[in-house]
């Protein structure tokens, strides 16, 4: 029978419940077994995909097409597994589905109420990731902090959850602060004990707590806290603020979180395989080489508006020796007269997805720099985008040339909305969204990353290459080298002359790993590294 563990937070958000509920999930997946993981999130949006970055952080898109929270971004780094649209439920998508089946009768005549049609929502969300995969493990993390009134359905729903599977079939995990009072030297568990009677009024008894703290904390604590908070004394897990974020699982795994979950659980399993990722720790360790990489963005105040950009440059440093070092620069101060100042001492040059006009000057400027002076570039998205508005204006010379999402009247519209987009009125969820295919052409940078003819990327965006320019562009040296299979799509775009120039209409972040950096990533990264030595000579 499947197994359910529930991670809940307390006292305040940003705990890291995500990183515990995903380091957890890479050390039962060392021990054979086979782990879901999901993000149960308490507002109301349908889901995070129109909300903005600077609130939000980054959209993490799924194969499948599911536009969902940051953190699941992190369940596919640590525990390498592919999520789906059943992994990422807010109330907003539980409520519309509720009156949506309301709508259709399907309730017969029913009041409609929070207990049983919502919590009932719930659960079959949580269930069907589990029977899609065919889990040994499902991992539910829910977001918020207990005692929010949003997320007091959730909780009565996992409540249920265990008595309808058996308390040897579910686990609850609570994650909480245990703060340092540096005047008093000491660590206090009152916030934890008060936190884990909000969550008992719930009907929920935490079997394990994971105490989130920035120094050691003692056995008189962990006995304490065990002995007010009803759970066995080693039950009580230290959870300390690491300088890289994928000791994590190694950590937790040292102070015995998976081998008690297991136990707990009734698990019969074999000891953890934990030496590619012990490898891929002594790679960080020993990456010492400095590149300084220039991120062109609009979100950069808020860097996890590009958190899965920024993790898939660490991986690539992983690789290659190397310490990436990004500089955030905002697209929005970048100008023709700055941008050689602003962009000193990069040896690559990465403009990433985005939305809207403001801050495009700057980063048309960027690409412009990187194409002029050799220096490697990776465009992403809308950075795929204005690389080729930079190309169309400056070497086709079409001065005015721009995207009809930022001019719908312009007649050099060299990236324009995709035909099914055009009558498309609402905004969530009807992007291109997803994995689709693209075919590498030879002698190219795409091919020389990749290895392989054919490739499945993920994609969110509506706007795309506009083929009424495709032969202007490509007679004036812009390499089309990644196509949909019908070659009707441009997926990828490159400068021959150049050492290093690319630009991808799809998301390459979300497929990199710690453990095994994004073949675009990796390169990019290796091109930087090149052109630092270059430079020195």
């Amino acid at each position: 029978m499947t197994k359910y563990i529930f991670v809940t937070g307390g006292v305040v958000s940003g705990l890291g419940k995500g990183i515990t509920a995903a380091s957890l999930g890479r050390l039962l997946k060392a021990r054979g077994l086979k782990i879901a993981a999901q993000k149960l999130d308490p507002y109301i949006n349908v889901d995070p995909g129109t909300m903005s970055p600077f609130q939000h952080g980054e959209v993490f898109v799924t194969e499948d097409g599911a536009e969902t929270d940051l953190d699941l971004g992190h369940y596919e780094r640590f525990i390498d597994e592919d999520l789906n649209q059943f992994s990422n439920l807010t109330t907003g998508k539980v409520y519309w589905n509720v009156l949506t089946k309301e709508r259709k009768g399907e309730y017969l005549g029913e009041t409609v109420q929070v207990i049983p049609h919502v919590t009932n929502e719930i659960k079959t969300f949580i269930y069907a990731v589990g029977k899609k995969t065919n889990a040994d493990v499902v991992i539910t993390e829910i977001g918020g902090t207990t005692g929010d009134i949003e997320s007091q359905p959730f909780l009565e729903a996992i409540r249920q959850v265990s008595c309808e599977v058996g308390r040897d079939n579910c686990l609850f995990i609570h994650v909480t602060l245990v703060p340092y009072i540096k005047s008093s030297g000491e660590h206090k568990s009152k916030p934890t004990q008060h936190s884990v009677k909000e969550l008992q009024s719930f009907g929920i008894m935490p079997d394990i707590i994971v105490m989130r703290s920035d120094e050691a904390v003692g056995e008189t604590i962990k006995q304490k806290i065990a002995l007010f908070c009803n759970v066995k004394p080693d039950c009580v897990i230290e959870n300390r603020t690491l300088p890289i974020l994928y000791q994590a699982p190694i950590m937790l795994e040292k102070n015995g979180l998976a081998e008690i979950v297991c136990r707990e659980l009734r698990i019969d399993c074999g000891r953890p395989e934990l030496s590619e990722w012990e490898q891929m720790l002594a790679r960080i360790k020993n990456a010492k080489t400095p590149v300084h990489i220039a991120l062109v963005g609009k979100y950069v105040q808020l860097h996890d508006a590009y958190l899965s950009v920024a993790e898939a440059l660490a991986h690539a440093g992983y690789e290659n020796g190397a310490h990436v070092q990004i500089e955030w620069l905002d697209s929005e101060e970048l100008n023709g007269e700055n941008v050689k100042e602003k962009l000193a001492g990069c040896n690559g040059i990465l403009i990433p997805g985005g939305f809207g006009t403001r801050g495009i000057e700057g980063k048309i400027e960027a690409a412009k720099y990187a194409r002029e002076q050799n220096i490697p570039f990776l465009g992403i998205c809308l950075g795929m985008q204005v690389a080729v508005i930079e190309y169309a204006r400056n070497v086709l010379g079409y001065r005015s040339a721009n995207s009809r999402e930022f001019d719908e009247t312009n007649i050099y519209s060299v990236i324009d909305l995709m035909p099914e987009q055009i009558e498309v009125d609402k905004k969530g969820g009807t992007m291109r969204l997803g994995a689709y295919p693209c075919r590498i052409l030879p002698d190219s940078i795409m091919q020389r990353a990749y290895g392989e003819e054919n490739v499945m990327e993920r994609h969110r965006h509506r706007y795309e290459f506009n083929n009424d320019f495709r032969k202007q562009m490509q007679e004036a040296g812009l390499a089309l080298t990644g196509l949909s299979p019908d070659g009707k799509l441009v997926e990828a775009v490159e400068i021959p002359e150049n050492d290093f120039f690319i630009g991808v209409q799809f998301h390459p972040e979300f497929k990199s790993r710690p453990n095994k950096a994004h073949p675009l990533f990796r390169e990019f990264v290796a091109a930087a590294l090149a052109h630092q030595t270059k430079c020195a000579l």
